[in-house]
């Protein structure tokens, strides 16, 4: 159900760096920036770091494609993951499925949660990079302080999902289903680490310039989860058939496998090993800890925001009918997977931003910004124009409309909606991605979470309910959530220099 490639590790350390890759004073040697120049210009290019940023717009966006492009290969290969997941767990029977899908649920957004906090060492990293000036020490501490963190935080969400059976229950869960749920959480938790670890590695490497192993590591999860599900699920290849345990087993499996994928990584790739990310993991350093906790506490928080508002949509749906249920669910995923393209770009517009603060330039900081912006509501409208024109081929690749008419009915409809928010989905996830290159991350946490569970969910019970639209008001409330979301980030995104979210030139 879950693996470490999900959109993490971490060291510090003041032992010598070798002459050939720290240079004079702390500074980028020119054979090292050479090596690099991809942590700054993406892998195609291999401009060193001490070059100055792309001068044009038509070079920054062939930038970011070269970053973005491998980021959102990986999130459509997750996407694959989860798919497989559920084809398994479907097969166990409804009372398997919905503890299987109550048990997701609490890890995915702890889990999401937490690799937001330990995520804001990537904006620092690249910040670094761009920065120049002792590098190679600062992208290490910012590495291993995030790894420490990551296992901190661990520790309480391990916790949580071996409470979660009584939680369940307090939620007003059937007994049954949260019993089922807990035990399969209890497995799940195992998961934890190194699917954070695995999460904290990927962001690393991508802000290093070598996001190609994200795919190629993704890649691998799903073959291992496939194979994992397939022998331990139903029994296959003389494995006993644990059932939902069994599916839980293998989601642990393939998340210890993608931390380890991307540990190899970090030992063998010849450009990533030179920072020596893994050196003296065991140093502390207090002080950068707390600055990684202060970015990535309001990310952790916005994240767990946006996720919370789509659950309590699915639980707003359960109260008007099952079919409602089951049409959000294929329309939400539906959209999910087009949404995995704009959150590849925001994670790269977070590196690629972050290179331009680092290095003060607040002409580079708007061009890097902006091209990320626009491309991620061009792929928008686009996606908006499918939903719009072939709706019903969408839905059809889910439910036959012939023996599930309503929910194929109001599945369609609700991908008329989805079209809508679409645009505004995409702009918004984008707009924070570029606002945590420039380490701006409370305010919009705020925006986020007063914007999706003041306006979204507010608005989502009033059309649904007040007004009696039903399934269709909950969804033109998600719009509205995140409309509303989308215009304060892109409002606050535009004005940065006028509120001094930028460095100062004089």
């Amino acid at each position: 159900m879950v693996n470490g490639g999900a959109i993490v590790g971490a060291r510090h350390e003041r032992h010598a760096t070798p002459a050939s890759i720290r240079g004079d004073r702390g500074r980028l040697s020119p054979s090292f920036a050479t090596r690099y120049g991809t942590a700054m210009h993406g892998p195609a290019t291999l401009a060193p770091l001490t070059q100055a940023p792309p001068p044009t717009w038509g070079a920054e966006l062939r930038a970011l494609a070269a970053l973005a492009g491998p980021l959102i290969g990986a999130n459509l290969l997750q996407m694959a993951v989860f798919a497989v997941d559920v084809v398994f767990v479907a097969r166990l029977g409804p009372v398997e499925f919905a503890a299987a899908t109550l048990g997701v649920f609490v890890f995915n957004i702890l889990a999401f949660g937490l690799i937001g906090l330990v995520g804001a060492a990537e904006p620092l990293i690249a910040a670094s990079l761009g920065r120049r000036v002792g590098a190679v020490r600062q992208v290490r501490r910012s590495f291993r302080m995030a790894m420490w963190l990551a296992a901190l935080g661990s520790v309480l969400v391990i916790v949580v999902l071996n409470c979660a059976a009584p939680l369940l229950r307090l939620a007003g869960q059937d007994a049954a289903v949260a019993a089922r749920a807990g035990a399969f959480c209890r497995i799940l938790s195992l998961a934890v680490v190194p699917a954070v670890m695995g999460a904290l590695i990927r962001l690393t490497a991508a802000a290093l310039g070598r996001p190609g192993w994200a795919l190629v590591v993704t890649a691998v999860a799903l073959g291992v989860a496939i194979l994992a599900n397939w022998c331990l699920v139903f029994g296959h290849g003389g494995f006993p058939a644990l059932g939902l345990e069994g599916a839980a087993l293998a989601s642990v499996l393939t998340s210890i496998a993608t931390c380890a994928a991307y540990v190899v990584i970090l030992l063998t790739d010849r450009k990533l090993r030179r920072f020596r990310l893994l050196g003296k993991w065991w140093r502390a350093e207090w002080s950068r800890m707390a600055e990684i906790a202060r970015l990535g506490a309001p990310i952790a928080l916005g994240w767990m925001a946006e996720g919370g508002l789509f659950g309590g949509a699915g639980l707003l749906m359960g109260l008007i009918s099952v079919t409602a249920i089951d049409a959000h669910a294929v329309a939400l995923n539906i959209a999910a997977i087009a949404f995995q393209i704009p959150f590849g770009l925001a994670q790269a517009g977070t590196i690629r931003v972050g290179f331009a603060y680092g290095a003060g330039d607040r002409a580079w900081i708007g061009r890097a910004g902006n091209v990320a912006v626009l491309c991620g509501i061009a792929v928008m409208v686009l996606s908006a124009t499918v939903f719009w024109a072939v709706p019903h081929w969408l839905v059809r690749l889910y439910v036959d409309p012939a023996r599930e008419t309503a929910v194929a009915t109001m599945a369609v409809q609700l991908l008329g909606i989805a079209a809508i928010f679409q645009l505004v989905d995409g702009a918004q996830a984008v707009a924070a991605g570029v606002l945590r290159g420039v380490q701006d991350t409370r305010v919009p946490m705020l925006i986020q979470v007063s914007g999706y569970w003041g306006a979204g969910f507010g608005t989502a019970i009033l059309l649904g309910f007040g007004f009696g639209w039903g399934a269709a008001g909950i969804w033109w409330g998600l719009a509205v959530g995140l409309g509303v979301v989308s215009a304060l980030l892109l409002w606050r995104w535009s004005a940065r220099e006028r509120i001094g979210l930028t460095p100062r030139t004089d």
